[in-house]
């Protein structure tokens, strides 16, 4: 697993990519959002990027979610499930809703 030090490194590596694409295409980088994917990996992993200043996670299983969601970190995406009345925290959006019974 990666150590805190390689987590920011990877990061600032990915944002700095991000930010040539962006003046390549003529586009603020401030105009685009990087979610980190943080289906299937671990907390820990997740709190490393969190510490290294990164706020915006995506989720596609609740379970994971609902798991995930009491570490204080923000999460941007919840694809449904049984959970849906169940209070999450943490939720700055939801941008995909993939059926009708969520909503």
């Amino acid at each position: 697993m990666a150590t805190s030090a390689t987590t920011a490194t990877v990061l600032r590596s990915v944002l700095h990519r991000v930010k040539q694409t962006a003046e390549r295409s003529s586009r603020s980088s401030d105009q685009i959002r990087v979610v980190v994917v943080s289906k299937t990996k671990p907390v820990s992993l997740l709190r490393e990027v969190y510490d290294a200043g990164h706020r915006c996670f995506g989720e596609n299983y609740v379970q994971e979610f609902l798991e995930k969601s009491p570490q204080k970190l923000e999460t941007g995406r919840y694809d449904g499930g049984k959970e849906r009345d169940s209070g999450v925290r943490n939720l700055a959006m939801v941008e995909t809703v993939d059926d009708e019974k969520v909503v």
